[in-house]
């Protein structure tokens, strides 16, 4: 099983990035129709147009797909032009992350929580003990943002970032970021089901069948990995939704003086801009 898996990754990491390369060496021309919407997406009050087309997870609070179509061409302040990712860029995101100072302080956390509780007794205690749970919950992290965030992304054509709600209510933007782990965007920006996500968890948690330890690898316990992961997910793209609105929260309540101190520190930190207080 594990073979096979990793030789579908192969292939599809392949197929990926020679999509990514075709596409850079081929570039569209723009059509009118896609300038018009460009300049109306650029007015005052409108996202900035640059958070669409780097190579970011961030992405603005409201989108509209691209279309050619002159009835649609006319874009109001709350939309803008659609981008989607290139093969290439969504692998520089899955580098950029693995590299992410957040990710071994989460992973330390999740090793450090593990070994406090208990988890995978077979593994022993101390700092071995230790070292052989960071390396899996290492493993774990690094494998699945690889085969959902890159390759089934690139082969499936499915865009790996997280779009804010366009609902106003806290119910409906709460349900809107639950459902993210159903439904998700092609690169043609279009509502799709999010099958990079289902079939990218599945693969990893049966991937993790071969260095769990052997009391750990039971078809029920990969169950239970599969659908603990899709549950993180939708706990993760909740955090997600609401943490514009928990650091405007902050920034109303905290005094000037302080946030001058945080941001100062920041400065001094590698945090990408889009996570500064």
């Amino acid at each position: 099983m594990t073979c096979a898996l990793t030789i579908v990754v192969v292939i599809a990491t392949t197929l990926g990035l020679a999509q990514g390369q075709q596409v850079s060496t081929l570039p569209a021309a723009p059509s009118p129709s896609s300038i018009s919407v460009q300049a109306a997406s650029l007015q005052p009050g409108v996202p900035d147009q640059k958070a669409t087309t780097a190579c970011s997870f961030r992405v603005p609070d409201a989108f509209r797909p691209h279309s050619t179509n002159s009835k649609d061409a006319t874009v109001s302040g709350q939309f803008f032009v659609y981008t989607p990712l290139s093969s290439h860029c969504k692998f520089h995101l899955f580098v950029k992350q693995t590299y992410s100072p957040y990710t071994f302080a989460s992973l330390g956390f999740e090793a450090t929580w593990a070994d406090a509780m208990g988890q995978w007794p077979h593994y022993g205690e101390g700092v071995a003990g230790w070292s052989k749970r960071f390396g899996a919950v290492l493993a774990d992290t690094e494998s699945r943002r690889f085969i959902q965030g890159f390759a089934l992304s690139a082969v499936l054509h499915q865009d790996p970032r997280y779009f804010f709600s366009p609902k106003r209510t806290l119910l409906a933007r709460a349900s809107y970021a639950v459902t993210r782990v159903l439904i998700t965007k092609n690169d043609n920006g279009r509502n799709v089901v999010n099958t990079s996500e289902f079939l990218g968890t599945l693969f990893t948690s049966s991937l993790q069948n071969s260095y769990y330890p052997r009391h750990d690898r039971t078809f029920h316990d990969t169950m239970n990995r599969f659908s603990g992961a899709l549950s993180s997910d939708a706990t993760g793209y909740l955090l997600r939704e609401f943490t514009p609105d928990i650091k405007r929260f902050i920034h109303k309540h905290t005094p000037e003086k302080v946030q001058n101190k945080v941001q100062n520190i920041e400065k001094k930190l590698p945090i990408p801009d889009e996570d500064k207080f």
